[in-house]
Parts: structure tokens; C-alpha cells; sequence
């Protein structure tokens, strides 16, 4: 495995991650291997490729870390997570900017809190084919850049599971959790090299920690509207899993979903329904609420600086709601507007009442494949005679 890599993160406060090579394993054997991505991040494979996959090999250049990090899990805090069974082996330069190696499912750290540090076929599989299905859609996101059987079984509640490790790539992995960890620890040091590093990846037009959040908070805003448009629930939105940069990251329990039910879960432990589809941006606010207290004690006036990051943090429901205009009025062929927001509401109470296919009833919409899905509803009539009138209205006599 060769490429050109330049680790910062690695050049920061050594209290923010552990030296941590991946551990071996008995026969690594590919799994599969996204070349187009390889390519496009100038990353060259040879037949071993699965050696450096599974961690046996660590590629010339790479400094290998997991990273330090708290959060969040469930509206509970937990001081310290951190990456239990990654390994960051480094950043590279590329066509694509400057983006982080991780491999995931590769051994025991320091963080591993009495786990294996490993992973096997299924959430392996499942990450590669939802972050690629994710990015195919325009969504930010992690991305796969191969996964490899480890030769190995690993054991879990069902009994012994074949071993697998996935290769993610992403802009960073930076959460709202690993700038709680060392705000909770008030290590300034190490916080403010963090919003110096954040900066720098992903917001460097930003002059401030002012800045940084408001565009934090606009770059979440923006994502989970997009999540809302393809019917995707993430599942588990703890603060450690949600990333200051407005990607997705982090794929356990999480789905497409098929017939909409605005309540719907997809964490067998979310019994209150906290993730619930239609509550992703309640938690989205929150989680950059706790980003905003975080970042506090950076502040020189911590009064002025309540007052400034909450406006900031208030401000994510307007920049929401025009953000899911953008995306559902597209979806219904329309420019956003306020009778578009009406009739996108309107179509999402008839999708519920009748329990319709949310992808497919999209779809259908332009033809006579709606009566499979909600052109039976008493009101489905008036909606699509309102819709093709303000089709009409926006076309014909646009607005200045």
C-alpha cells in the first residue's frame, strides 16, 4: 500500500490519542476493495492488499493512533470512550484533500473498556454498503475504502462469528465528543489545539470559536435534512457520533426507512424513541448545544459567551426548516416556498395514515404508480391538483 501521507493529528498534545498499531491476525483474505476510491485518493494496492486491510502490514508513512474522545450515549455522559476498536493509521494528501485512513475492527487500545476491539462480517458489510449507498446519494459521509475477512472468529451473544475489519475513510474524525473530553478535563492546551486542528480541516475561512459553531451548527443543519429527504434514521446520535464537520459517521443500528412511520427506530435499545426519525433534528440542536458548552471554557468572557453560542445554537431550527424546504421540494418538483411547505406536510400525513412506501411513493408521484401507495387517500386528489397549480404558478410567472 503506498501513498503520500502527512499525519497532523498525530503532531498534537499527545494526551488527545495513543500510539496504537493494529493488532494481527491469523489469515487475512480480501473482502472487497473500492478501487474507484483508491484511485481517486492516489492510493496504490498490490496483491497484498489485504494484508495492510486486516492490519498485518502498516503502510510506510503512516503513525498509527486511536483517538481520545467522550459523549453522550443516550443523554447519558460518559467521560471516556474513545476509539475502542479502531486504529487511525494516518492522513493523506489527494486529490480530495487532505483525508483520514482508519481501520476499524483491528484489536484491543487503550479504550477497548474489557471488549475485543473487533468486529466481524455483518456491521463491516453493512457500514461499506450504507456509507457508499450515503455518498452515491450526495449525502457527507465516511467512506469505504475496503473491507477483509480476518481469518478469525470472535465471539458474541449468538456464539462465535467470522472476524472482519473495515477500511473507513473520512475528511477527520473529529466528534462534538472529542472536544467534550477535554473540555470536561478543562485541558486547554489540548481543547484549543483541537478547534486550531478543526478549523484548519473544516471551516478555515472561520476566525474564531464563534465562527467554528455557527458553521457547525449550519453543516449539521444541512446534513440531517439530507438524512430526512432519503428516509434515513441513524439510529444512535450520541455525541460521540456526531462529527463537527456535518458528515455521517458512524453506522451501527441504522436504516433506510420503508414504510414512513415519523416515530420509527432503529436501535433495539431506544425504547423512548430518542432517535427516532422525526426527532433526529431535536437531537441534532443538542448535540451541538453540548459542542457550544464545550468550547466555553476557551472563552475569555464566559458570560458574553453564553449568550453569543446560544443565539447560535437557537439559530439551527430556522436553518433546518430552510434546508428540509430545499430537499422535500425537490423531491415533489417544486421551489421551495411557504405552499410548498404546506404541501409537503400534506404529503407526509397522507404517507402516515396509510403506512406508504417512502422511497416508492417519491417516485411514483409523476405516475399512475401512486394509486399503489397513497392515490387511494380521500385527499391524495386535491393534493396533486394543488401541486401541479403551484407547478403552474413557479414556472409560468416565477417569482423576482
Amino acid at each position: 500500500m503506498h501513498a503520500t501521507w502527512n499525519n497532523s493529528y498525530a503532531g498534537l498534545p499527545e494526551q488527545m490519542f495513543a500510539r496504537q498499531t493494529p493488532t494481527p491476525v491469523d489469515a487475512p483474505a480480501g473482502l472487497v476493495l473500492n478501487t474507484e476510491l483508491a484511485d481517486e485518493l492516489g492510493i496504490k494496492f498490490g496483491k497484498d492488499w489485504p494484508e495492510f486491510i486486516a492490519g498485518n502490514q502498516v503502510s510506510k508513512g503512516a503513525d498509527p493512533i486511536a483517538q481520545a474522545y467522550a459523549g453522550h450515549q443516550f443523554g447519558h455522559w460518559n467521560p471516556q470512550l474513545g476509539d475502542g476498536r479502531a486504529v487511525l493509521l494516518g492522513e493523506i494528501l489527494s486529490n480530495l484533500g487532505r483525508v483520514d485512513i482508519q481501520l476499524k475492527g483491528s484489536g484491543r487500545t487503550p479504550w477497548s473498556r474489557g471488549g475485543d476491539g473487533r468486529a466481524w462480517y455483518g456491521p463491516v458489510l453493512r457500514e461499506y454498503l450504507i456509507s457508499e449507498s450515503m455518498h452515491a446519494l450526495g449525502i457527507p459521509t465516511t467512506r469505504a475504502l475496503a473491507a477483509a475477512a480476518t481469518g478469525e472468529n470472535i465471539q458474541r451473544e449468538p456464539g462465535p462469528l467470522p472476524g472482519a475489519v473495515i477500511c473507513r475513510t473520512a475528511s477527520s474524525h473529529i466528534r462534538v465528543g472529542t472536544f467534550q473530553y477535554f473540555a470536561s478535563r478543562n485541558d486547554i492546551e489540548a481543547l484549543q489545539a483541537l478547534l486550531d486542528h478543526a478549523i484548519s480541516r473544516h471551516c478555515p475561512k472561520a476566525k474564531n470559536t464563534e465562527d467554528f459553531l455557527k458553521i457547525a451548527v449550519a453543516a449539521q443543519a444541512r446534513l440531517i435534512a439530507q438524512w430526512m429527504g432519503v428516509g434515513f434514521i441513524h439510529g444512535v446520535m450520541n455525541t460521540d457520533n456526531s462529527h463537527v464537520g456535518g458528515i455521517t459517521i458512524d453506522y451501527g443500528p441504522c436504516a433506510f426507512m420503508d414504510d414512513f412511520v415519523p416515530t420509527k427506530v432503529f436501535s433495539s435499545i431506544d425504547h423512548q424513541g430518542r432517535y427516532g426519525y422525526n426527532n433526529q433534528p431535536n437531537l441534532a440542536a443538542w448535540n451541538m448545544a453540548q459542542l457550544a458548552t464545550a468550547l466555553l471554557p476557551l472563552a475569555n468572557d464566559t458570560d458574553a459567551a453564553i449568550e453569543k453560542y446560544t443565539k447560535i445554537v437557537q439559530g439551527f431550527s430556522g436553518l433546518f426548516e430552510v434546508e428540509y424546504a430545499k430537499v422535500f421540494s425537490k423531491k415533489i418538483g417544486l421551489k421551495p416556498s411557504f405552499e410548498s411547505a404546506k404541501l409537503i406536510k400534506k404529503l407526509l400525513g397522507m404517507m402516515d395514515q396509510t403506512g406508504a412506501d417512502f422511497t416508492q411513493s417519491f417516485r411514483a408521484l409523476g405516475s399512475d404508480e401512486i394509486l399503489r401507495h397513497i392515490g387511494e387517500h380521500p385527499d391524495f386528489g386535491s393534493w396533486h391538483d394543488a401541486s401541479r397549480l403551484n407547478e403552474f404558478l413557479q414556472y409560468a410567472y416565477p417569482r423576482c
